[in-house]
This record gives C-alpha cells, structure tokens and sequence, in this order.
C-alpha cells in the first residue's frame, strides 16, 4: 500500500493533466510512480522534462535504461527495476544485456565504462574520486558522456526514492533484486 494518495488522472483537471496525458500517451498509461509524483505539480514537471531530456542525450536509450538497473537494484527499488527492465528491453537491451546492468557489468567497453562510472556514484554517494573520472576518460568516455551519467544516476536515484520511500505499488513485472 503507498504510503502517499495516488493521483487518478481522470479527476484532475490542473497542470498536471497535461503532463499526465503525455505520460499515457508514452507509456499507454500512467505508471504508479507518476500517480506519485502528481501530487506535486513542480515535481511532476521536473521528473518529465528530466525523462525528455535524457532520452535525446548522446548515451542513447539503451544505455540509459541499463543505468537506470543498475541504480535500481543498488538502491533496492523493486519498481524501477521493473519498469527499466521491461523499457531496458524495448530500447533494444536482451535479458542477459539488463542481467549483466543489475551487476554493473557490460561486454561492451563503452557500457561497461558508463556503467563502472553510474554505480561507483552510487555506491560514494557522488563522492567520487579523480581516479574515478580519469578512468571513465581512459575508457573512452567523453566529457558529454561523464556528464549525462552523472545526470542519469541523478535522476534514477531520485525516481528510486520516491519509489522506495513512498512504497509506490509496482505495476510492471516484476524483476527480482541481486542486492
């Protein structure tokens, strides 16, 4: 049971109608989480455009949804794991691609380095060191890509709180926890 009142978007008639119907309109509904966050209009905004943004960045969809598990599954949030699963696999990631994420682990060098630089963010809490950085650099990792990282976990960490904090229902298949 949430621990906050899920907006029913067919009762409001505000701002956030809009928002919401544009999230159906992605989706074919409106997930939990952003039933959520409806009940702060500012938030819901936020949560959108941050959503919109990162989805045309440089990192691409796929790689964005595999941060997106790996963050999940540190942060233990149940339903963005879920829900990035499922989206991890219409971005064009396979099961053992969103497998590999949960670990922080890719075959692919570019991913692996974005993925290696996502969780020790996550893990110091973004108190990461220059070593750190320098080696997402070594790895090929241009600056655009360190900052859309960055941003991704930002993001993801802030979807998982609300998730996690606000016991949010999960509404996708769920997708078990390695942590």
């Amino acid at each position: 049971m949430s621990r906050i009142e899920l907006t029913d978007p067919d009762r409001i008639t505000d701002e956030r109608a809009e928002t919401l119907a544009q999230v159906k309109g992605a989706f074919g509904l409106v997930p939990n989480m952003f039933k959520a966050v409806a009940n702060s209009p500012a938030a819901l905004r936020s949560m959108w455009a941050q959503f919109g943004a990162l989805g045309q960045g440089t990192l691409g969809g796929k790689i964005g949804e595999l941060i997106a598990v790996a963050v999940a599954d540190r942060n233990r949030c149940d339903y963005c794991l879920s829900a990035h699963t499922l989206l991890g696999k219409k971005a064009g990631a396979t099961a053992e691609e969103l497998s590999n994420a949960q670990s922080g682990e890719s075959d692919d060098p570019r991913t692996a380095a974005v993925l290696t630089l996502a969780t020790t963010l996550v893990e110091k809490r973004g108190q990461i060191a220059d070593s750190d950085v320098r080696a997402a650099r070594d790895a090929g990792l241009t600056q655009e890509e360190i900052v859309e990282t960055v941003a991704h976990v930002a993001l993801n960490v802030f979807t998982n709180y609300i998730n996690v904090a606000l016991d949010v229902p999960v509404d996708f298949t769920g997708v078990a926890l390695t942590r």
